[in-house]
């Protein structure tokens, strides 16, 4: 039996990924355009997958899906200062239409809030119209100058889901910044990748919001990955763009507004959390095949094989299972095992003369690599609760490897060694001064990624790591994507 290695994962992770994505046939990066790719065919389906879930949850909680422009004017996304700001530097411009040189400047959308808010001051009048709650699923454009890295520093955004909501107060902008929260958690929690929530530090945090709440995963060469953003965006946004409401008493409001986005690194965090040196393993759920039969053949006995493989193959497509019957002649049963594990598919069976005399499938399981012999008539019951297990060890086992990375640590050489060495997450105290935070950032070589949101610990009579003086809180310390 084959066993699980995890060494080139673990220590070559960037070519693994690259070389997985590739060959698996997830993503494909040779696009004649730096930082952009191609989703073929099996990328697409785990794409699709992965998007039927959190569509799904948005659907489920009171969220419309919309569809804008890609054009954003240039004078509309000025609007907000701070928002521009930040952006400007990113932003891809069409200055051009045909032969023709444009009056005004256009923006490929790198974000919607400008574009969203142009629009919400033409939907809202009243207090009756509120609240509203909107979501896209588009690509947005970043002229990304650091090196690109595929899906997870790209330069084209392909699967960029953006929430944006408007409220008549804070306290319900507030609630809904926990709706998306909670949204987030089900949606991690289902595609099995593990998270740290962390509100972000003020210097760090979504341009034009108030505060910002941030998703980050941690990929096996020990670098963060932020996988999900949620931002109170209070009235910035709309006093920019001069978006009110009429209140009952007939006084004029202006709008509280809250955004929040994932992108496909949260399908990048799958890959790499769950993969090992054979290829993909994904999740049951996410897999666009969940069951690969592969025939045994033996001179003399190919008919009776072949024969209870589709037999097999229909039962399991009846029971609402993807399946996918390798019937192959061209090439040998270890050469589909290698393609197959290459491609994730959580469970593969066999069926050979012997099985089949002996009244049984042999099952083997991606993730573990186990094989079992399991009673023919009792096989689509079986693989059902074995998909279902496989998803729920899988949750668990990158839970509790993200939680066996995060340090807590009281010395700054300590919190530097861990993060230089891509052992994790440094967990500190900190006083909650911005200057002492970002002089903290230089010294460590990485970043703070927030004040834990997702647990709570103490820290009194702790001392900042980095001043001395009295600590007020934790705080995650990491280098980033």
């Amino acid at each position: 039996m084959s066993e699980v290695s995890r060494n080139r994962w673990a220590n070559e992770f960037r070519e693994w990924f690259r070389e997985v994505i590739f060959k698996a046939g997830v993503y494909d990066y040779r696009y004649p355009i730096k930082g952009v790719g191609v989703w073929p065919p099996y990328g697409a389906k785990i794409r699709r997958n992965v998007v039927s879930i959190i569509r799904k949850l948005l659907d489920e909680t009171g969220h419309d899906e919309v569809l804008f422009p890609l054009l954003i004017p240039e004078e509309i996304l000025k609007k907000e200062s701070e928002h521009i700001a930040k952006f400007e530097s990113e932003v891809y411009w069409v200055t051009q239409g045909g032969s023709e040189r444009l009056e005004r400047k256009l923006a490929l959308r790198p974000t919607s809030e400008t574009a969203i808010m142009e629009m919400l001051k033409l939907w809202v009048k009243a207090h009756t119209d509120l609240p509203i709650r909107i979501y896209q699923i588009v690509s947005v454009f970043r002229y990304e100058t650091k090196a690109t890295q595929p899906m997870i520093r790209v330069r084209e955004v392909t699967t960029f889901k953006e929430a944006h909501t408007a409220h008549a107060t804070m306290k319900e902008a507030e609630e809904q910044v926990q709706v998306a929260v909670k949204v987030y958690k089900e949606f991690f929690d289902e595609i099995c990748v593990p998270y740290m929530i962390s509100r972000r530090p003020e210097w760090d945090k979504f341009a034009g919001a108030v505060y910002t709440i941030a998703f980050d995963t941690l990929m096996p060469d020990g670098r963060t990955l932020q996988i999900g953003t949620v931002h109170n965006l209070g009235q910035n946004f709309s006093r920019a763009f001069d978006v009110k409401y009429l209140k009952p008493d007939g006084t004029h409001e202006y709008v509280y507004t809250t955004s929040y986005g994932i992108s496909e690194r949260a399908i990048a965090a799958l890959i790499s959390i769950h993969g090992d040196d054979h290829g993909l393993v994904l999740p049951p759920n996410i897999a666009p095949i969940q069951v690969v039969i592969v025939a045994i053949p033996y001179k003399g006995h190919e008919a009776a094989v072949y024969s209870n493989c589709r037999d097999l193959f229909e039962e399991l497509k009846e029971a609402g299972i993807r399946a996918f019957l390798d019937d192959r002649e061209d090439i040998t049963p270890g050469e589909k095992f290698y393609y197959w594990e290459l491609k994730g598919v959580p469970v593969r069976v066999e069926i050979g003369p012997k099985d089949i005399s002996q009244g049984v499938i042999t099952v083997s399981r991606r993730d573990t690599l186990e094989r079992m012999r399991v009673k023919r008539e009792k096989s689509v019951e079986y693989i059902s609760q074995l998909l279902m297990r496989i998803k729920h060890d899988l949750r668990e086992r990158a839970r509790k490897w993200l939680k066996g990375k995060e340090h807590e640590v009281n010395e700054i050489n300590e919190a530097r060694n861990i993060i230089s060495q891509g052992l994790g997450v440094a967990l500190v105290p900190w006083c909650g001064d911005d200057e002492c935070g970002q002089e903290l950032e230089e010294l460590i070589e990485g970043s703070i990624l927030g004040i834990p949101m997702d647990e709570h610990i103490e820290c009194k009579g702790k001392k900042c790591i980095n001043c001395g003086r009295k600590a007020e809180t934790y705080v995650r310390l990491a280098r980033t994507y």
